[in-house]
């Protein structure tokens, strides 16, 4: 497994490169993704912040996100990913944010979801999401994937936007 730096080498040196930055808004990766950003040397030129909402109290409060905005939609959906992602970018004034959420397990989550389920999206001038299921109940393994797949996912979007 890489360490932290290297798997945000490249996406920091992109950013860096265009002058960009990002935001993160994570769940189940517990501040991995943002955890492998702040490890590049030299983040605070392009890592604005981030948080993990972990909890309804957590949404609002770290992403003004209400329950006005969430009628009709289901947590750990790819359409959620995209809502966290959105006003975490918004709420930061980034170029780039990513919006994960899951169910890293051991057990699936209150959605109906199983363990080694997350939802991953991409907002600023490319957007994508993607839906990743490992099939594990290894919760700290399931993090870790949900963290690379979010970061592969962000550079190629970075890299697209060229």
């Amino acid at each position: 497994m890489p360490g932290l730096s290297e798997m945000g080498a490249a996406i920091g040196a992109l950013l860096k490169e265009r002058q960009e930055n990002i935001g993160i808004a994570e769940s189940s990766c517990g501040g991995l993704i943002s955890a492998a950003l702040v490890a590049v040397p030299g983040a605070s030129a392009f890592y604005l912040g981030g948080g993990v909402s972990y909890t309804q109290s957590s949404r609002q409060g770290l992403m003004g996100i209400d329950e006005s905005q969430m009628t009709g939609l289901r947590p750990s959906t790819e359409e959620y990913a995209f809502l966290n992602a959105r006003a975490m970018q918004q709420m930061l004034g980034a170029t780039w944010a990513v919006g994960e959420t899951g169910a890293s397990g051991p057990t699936g989550n209150r959605y109906g979801d199983a363990s080694g389920h997350a939802c991953i999206a991409v907002v600023g001038p490319v957007e994508k999401a993607i839906t990743v299921e490992t099939g594990s109940t290894d919760r700290e393994a399931n993090m870790w994937v949900f963290a690379t797949a979010a970061l592969e996912l962000l550079e190629s979007c970075i890299r697209e936007a060229a």
